[in-house]
């Protein structure tokens, strides 16, 4: 009966029909447990959480190259940074649920304070090994990411004016293309750059820089102010 309300529990948690009760309990079994098996060696989530680590940063890799196709590496990067880090981990464990699935004496008060981050890092590893890869992204990315993961309020909190036109034109399904081209002045030895964005092919700023990037970042401020002025 006690396998049964687990199962249950799971079932709700995950949307798809768990095949291997087992990895998915020792998910849950944090490593203040201190249970052992048979042979006598200690048990505990540990290494489910290092392979749902590996895991995790791949399919938020995957999600963010396909939500952000303008995106550049080092936004993403960031995003991808905010995402992973314990203490959001910690908060989308909550939200699914995590921590009526593990028991109660090993609550943050007892244990570690990130026992349920840990305990969905050992979960998505629980389901790559059971269901694969396919099956874990899918999870994560129904479940998680798109229900509980505001992408613009994590651009919003950088100051890089390139990520917010780009999740700007994302959220109102506006194309947007940048330009650059590298310009040589007569006397000086470094090149300079000029950058434009187009909105629905229409200019809507164009700025200049010592690099691409610096110019690309001046073209995005430019074409923000032209939209907030609308």
């Amino acid at each position: 009966m006690k396998n049964r309300g687990f199962y249950m529990d799971l079932l709700r948690m995950l949307g798809f029909l768990p095949r291997n009760l087992s990895l998915y309990k020792l998910a849950f079994l944090p490593k203040s447990a201190l249970q052992k098996n048979a042979s006598g060696i200690q048990i505990n989530n540990e290494r489910l959480e290092y392979l749902g680590d590996a895991v995790l940063d791949s399919i938020v890799a995957h999600y963010l190259f396909m939500r952000f196709p303008e995106g550049d590496e080092g936004l993403m990067s960031k995003l991808r940074a905010r995402i992973v880090k314990r203490k959001t981990l910690d908060y989308l464990a909550v939200k699914i649920n995590i921590p009526a699935m593990i028991d109660p004496a090993f609550s943050p008060v007892n244990s570690s304070k990130h026992i349920y981050g840990n305990a969905l890092e050992a979960l998505v590893g629980a389901i790559y090994l059971d269901r694969g890869y396919k099956t874990s992204r899918k999870f994560l990315e129904k479940k998680i990411l798109k229900k509980h993961i505001d992408l613009v309020q994590l651009v919003q909190k950088d100051p890089d004016h390139k990520s917010r036109i780009i999740e700007w034109a994302q959220k109102n399904r506006v194309e947007i293309i940048f330009e650059s081209k590298e310009e040589h002045q007569s006397g000086v030895k470094s090149p300079s750059f000029v950058s434009s964005i187009n909105l629905n092919n229409e200019k809507k700023g164009t700025g200049r820089g010592g690099s691409k990037k610096e110019a690309e970042q001046q073209a995005a401020k430019v074409a923000l102010k032209s939209i907030q002025s609308v």
